[in-house]
Order: structure tokens, then C-alpha cells, then sequence
């Protein structure tokens, strides 16, 4: 696999930020069109992975569908790996919330992977994981 620049680069981020923008308005439905079938997730919020994108969708219609109102985000950092029929795309997230006062305050730091594959010239994400971002409990007694 080899890093590229080109329009692989350019289309996969594209893909995933259509997937964030919609998402954080509270519509799952946007990035799980991006799943393929046997996409395989994880988070910190699940026990185990998720296997295949009927579990997944479960998953985000019962906890984040219409609850997520998020009015902006940062991605930082993306580098897109690709190889013949796969992309591995990796980046860092921080979205921003809006306090009931209206001012906005960053939110929870995140590191993302999405492997992405071709099938019959289309990208769908086959695997998926998310982390915090020196989540303080972890951090507790490391920095000090």
C-alpha cells in the first residue's frame, strides 16, 4: 500500500465528511449508506464489535439517531493509505458543542479509522474504529 494525493484521497475524505455532516445533525442514515454489508465496528461505548450493518444501525437508531446536534467539527490530520481495492483512512475529530447559553465549546477529541473497498468502482467502509483522543482517565497519573 502507498500513500497517495489524488482524486482516491480526494474522494474518500469527501465520503466521510458527507457522512460527519450528516451525523451531526442527528441522521445515522448518511453514514451508515457508506457501510457495506459486512462492515465491522467498534467504539468506546460498545462491549464488543459490531459485526455487519444491520447490527450497527441498530446500534445508532437506538443511541444517536435525533439526539446528535453538533455545529461544527475540525478534521485534522487525514492520510488516506490506498492499495488496489482498499483505502485505510485515518484521522483526528473534534467536534463542537453548542452550551445552552449558545456559546460553543470544543467537545470530545477523537482518533478515527475507516477502511474503505472498492467494489465495482464504489467505496464502502469495512471496518471502522474510533477512540478517544487522550481521554483524561486514561491520561490520569501519566502526565503529571
Amino acid at each position: 500500500m502507498k500513500i497517495e494525493s489524488n482524486t482516491t484521497t480526494a474522494a474518500i475524505v469527501a465520503l466521510e465528511r458527507t457522512s460527519l455532516e450528516r451525523w451531526n445533525r442527528g441522521d445515522v442514515d448518511g453514514t451508515l449508506e457508506h457501510y457495506a454489508e459486512d462492515v465491522t465496528y467498534f467504539d468506546p461505548l460498545v462491549e464488543t464489535r459490531y459485526d455487519g450493518r444491520a447490527k450497527v444501525a441498530t446500534y445508532f437508531r437506538d443511541v444517536f439517531a435525533g439526539r446528535i446536534n453538533i455545529p461544527r467539527y475540525e478534521m485534522s490530520n487525514p492520510q488516506v493509505i490506498v492499495g488496489s481495492d482498499l483505502a485505510v483512512l485515518t484521522y483526528n475529530l473534534l467536534n463542537y458543542v453548542r452550551g445552552t447559553d449558545g456559546s460553543e465549546t470544543a467537545g470530545t477529541a477523537w482518533n478515527s479509522t475507516q477502511v474503505y473497498r472498492r467494489t465495482n468502482g464504489q467505496w464502502s467502509v469495512v471496518h471502522v474504529n474510533w477512540s478517544f483522543t487522550r481521554h483524561p482517565a486514561a491520561m490520569q497519573g501519566l502526565m503529571e
